[in-house]
């Protein structure tokens, strides 16, 4: 990205100040837009967190903590309160800090960004009352003829409006910025990324209001919805809105390897090409929760969860090299030279920022990604379809992946933007492990619960209860993954609450200091922005020998279990008795 010298007018300029540790230019307006989505998100986070912890329990035959009814409440309220409201603050307070902070710019209309600010606050708030008191127990999809209370619909359709309005207000900035000559070249790569995730978030939440509006009007009893139509328009907004995640995570990717150790992207037209492909095949996998519904042709079937979803694939494939291979350059360049992985072995695995990049990197590549495309496949679907399996998928993806990401760039934002220190600075080196165990002990036990049959909705995993004994259900294997679910959750909710407290205790009792302390940069402060602090050669693409060598043997061993774990997932199928003689 090039900025370039802008003369802001008198009154404007008066509202800048320059980062001493990056020397970004910040609009000082923006701080606290940026500061109250972030806080939203925290607490958002916390809330859906507790509510896992107890949800959880529940499922650990050993405690079997709560209620039927009050499992089905929680779970409701956890779903939306997680895969909304946490991210989409998040996201939204990301594309706040992109569009001024990123590209030194003032924020245009902070009137209106104070709008959608507060519609988003009011419409999580009162969607959470609704769930939490009972009047919207149909779970996160509910699909017709569940309804849920009125003011549920009201609540999420309000927050959604004021996301979109968030969405376009970005997009706005970013033109007004190349038509006043803020921006004299192409936007960086992570503003990149940003308006691939805007772009892409405008179509989901489209999506959104044409499934909620008509739920809405049958709630009130003045329509009957097709339930048909609001599965396909719905899942245009759930699983859509995964993929926002998805292009916002790999953004903090980019901005974490740079950070941390002054990387930089070692091809970024193709890493810009690889978000292009994102907006041409990503929400278009959607179709995969649709497989078994007999009203979707099998030729849209395959078509959305072959070719469009692996043109999906391909960009992720690309950002699986581009990361990690941006990193070892840089750290080749600091002179840890030594074997394949020395430059690994010798990172900033102490700073939080740096573990959380690793961790969510290697966690979504390896268990996320690779399932996800399993779950794609038409005919693996069926094995797993509906089982504990698909949520341990979504937890890969949607915390170990895009929570522990933005927990990682959080460390650096919110002490830069509020001018304070990082607060419990030890305890912050130790969360992204505490909280990456935690969440790899519950998704192992959630896939393999699932591969094992248990349901993914029902409050008992064994139907020990049910009126139908089903012996195949109260196994050894099926109660160990049940105690690593609830163990696994315990340690996750653990390492949940130290992030809380770290952000809480930034963002109110952080010592002021024009040069926050939030561990050790990658970079150094510069009139453009952030810039490495060590010289990195250019990459030569045109070498005979691999310049990432350890990347490249990676790439080569992820895509090795990519084929294994296709071929046993068809083995599996080749084993399941459909009972037809």
């Amino acid at each position: 990205m090039t900025t370039a010298s802008v003369t802001h007018p008198q009154g404007v300029a008066a509202l800048f100040r320059t980062c001493r540790v990056t020397g970004y230019q910040v609009f000082t307006p923006v701080q606290k837009l940026i500061v109250f989505q972030a806080v939203a998100a925290v607490l958002s986070l916390a809330t859906g967190g507790t509510l896992a912890l107890l949800m959880a329990l529940t499922r650990w035959e050993a405690v079997g903590l709560l209620p039927p009814e009050l499992y089905y409440r929680f779970t409701s309220a956890h779903g939306t309160v997680m895969l909304v409201f946490w991210i989409v603050f998040f996201e939204v307070a990301a594309l706040l800090f992109g569009g001024t902070i990123l590209i030194n710019h003032r924020l245009k209309g902070v009137a209106v960004a104070w709008t959608y600010t507060w519609m988003m606050a009011t419409g999580a708030v009162l969607t959470t009352v609704m769930a939490l008191s009972g009047h919207a127990n149909n779970m996160f999809t509910a699909y017709p003829p569940l309804v849920n209370h009125p003011l549920w619909y009201v609540g999420i359709l309000l927050f959604a409006v004021g996301a979109l309005m968030a969405c376009c207000h970005f997009v706005v900035q970013l033109w007004t910025a190349r038509k006043e000559g803020v921006v004299a070249g192409p936007f960086s790569l992570v503003v990149y990324a940003l308006l691939a995730a805007a772009i892409i978030a405008i179509w989901t939440l489209l999506h959104g209001a044409l499934a909620y509006i008509p739920a809405l009007l049958q709630s009130l009893g003045l329509i009957t919805l097709d339930p048909a139509i609001y599965r396909t328009l719905f899942w245009g907004f759930g699983h859509g809105a995964q993929q926002i995640n998805l292009a916002a995570m790999v953004a903090c990717w980019y901005a974490l390897a740079a950070l941390t150790t002054g990387a930089r992207p070692v091809n970024e037209g193709l890493s810009r090409l690889a978000f292009v492909l994102y907006l041409i095949g990503i929400n278009m996998g959607s179709m995969h929760h649709l497989l078994v519904d007999p009203g979707i042709g099998m030729h849209a079937r395959i078509i959305n969860t072959s070719y469009f979803m692996y043109a999906a694939l391909l960009g992720s494939l690309i950002h699986a090299f581009s990361v990690p291979a941006a990193v070892e350059t840089a750290q080749r360049a600091r002179g840890h030279v030594k074997g394949l992985y020395g430059w690994l072995v010798a990172g900033p695995w102490r700073e939080p920022g740096f573990s959380s990049l690793m961790i969510s990197l290697i966690g979504f590549g390896f268990i996320a990604g690779v399932s996800g495309v399993l779950m794609g496949t038409m005919q693996l679907n069926m094995i797993i379809h509906n089982t504990l399996f698909v949520v341990g998928h979504f937890h890969a993806t949607v915390v170990l992946g895009t929570t522990m990401a933005f927990m990682g760039l959080s460390y650096y934002v919110i002490p830069l933007v509020m001018k304070r220190d990082l607060a419990l600075l030890g305890m912050a080196r130790i969360t992204p492990y505490v909280y990456g165990a935690g969440l790899l002990t519950l998704i192992a036990g959630m896939m393999l619960a699932g591969k094992n049959g248990v349901s993914r909705r029902s409050w008992d995993a064994t139907y020990s209860a049910g009126y139908l004994q089903v012996d195949t259900l109260s196994t050894p294997i099926i109660t160990f993954a049940n105690t690593l679910i609830g163990i696994g959750a315990l340690v996750a909710v653990t390492g949940g609450i130290m992030y809380v407290l770290i952000m809480v205790g930034t963002v109110f009792f952080g010592r002021p200091s024009e040069t926050p302390n939030v561990g050790r940069l990658g970079v150094v402060a510069s009139p453009a922005g952030p810039v490495s602090d060590v010289t990195i050669p250019e990459f030569d693409h045109a070498a005979t020998r691999a310049q990432a060598p350890g990347t490249t043997v990676a790439v080569f061993v992820f895509l090795g279990y990519f084929v294994l774990m296709f071929a046993w997932a068809f083995f599996n199928l080749s084993r399941v008795g459909w009972g037809i003689g």
